[in-house]
């Protein structure tokens, strides 16, 4: 489980693609500190570390990973937002992030206000339910709050707006960012939990289809 507090960014350092997915060596300061085995958030998506170094450290993306996700168009040199696991032992800033990508989303409009940024985004099929004014959200691995919620009626052009503080946008990816760039998504999955429930409740429910996502596998 991660909380969506970015612990810094990395750096793709090679890549190597196969039939079966892809490989990615990422440069990150704590990479002596992993250990095979281990999982990590990489852009908001949980991965395992299958080898690593002093400097660097690789992991596989699976064909349902690349499917899912936008790393099939991540390139060598590209930066990466990173969160190594919550352990038993930190406090728990953030959100209940689980790394598993519900959809990718694309940046629709970017504004400087004042120090601060206002973000858009737009909101992918299926998951403009649990996107609340307030609500919090997981964009490339970073816990961000929801402020304000667009809907014409359209799900296809639905979005929502979240103000980017200096400190987020300098230590994360998003300093890099142009609007039609791809973000992952991931939805608060306590609002999943509470759907669920609900439609167990509610015989006549039709909200089951919506939230059977599949989840990455590491």
């Amino acid at each position: 489980m991660f909380t969506g507090i970015v612990e810094e960014t990395g750096t793709v350092v090679a890549i190597d693609s196969t039939d079966e997915g892809r490989r990615l060596r990422v440069e990150g300061s704590f990479a002596d500190e992993l250990e095979a085995g281990q999982s990590i958030a990489v852009n908001g998506c949980c991965l395992t570390v299958e080898d690593h170094d002093a400097d660097s450290f690789e992991l596989f993306l699976s064909a349902e990973t690349i499917d899912r996700t936008y790393f099939g168009e991540i390139n060598r040199g590209d930066r990466v937002n990173l969160e190594r696991a919550l352990a038993a032992t930190d406090r728990f800033d953030g959100h209940i992030v689980q790394g598993h990508v519900d959809a990718t989303a694309t940046v629709t409009a970017i504004e400087s206000v004042g120090d601060d940024w206002t973000f858009e985004f737009s909101i992918p099929d299926g998951l403009e339910q649990y996107v609340v004014e307030k609500g919090s959200v997981a964009v490339d691995g970073i816990s961000l709050t929801v402020a304000a919620h667009e809907s014409t009626g359209d799900t296809a052009d639905a979005t929502f707006t979240t103000a980017i503080i200096p400190t987020t946008y300098d230590l994360t990816t998003l300093a890099e960012k142009d609007v039609g760039d791809p973000v992952h998504i991931e939805a608060d999955v306590l609002a999943k939990y509470t759907e669920r429930l609900l439609a167990h409740d509610d015989p006549t429910s039709e909200s089951d289809e919506s939230i059977e996502h599949s989840p990455i596998p590491p």
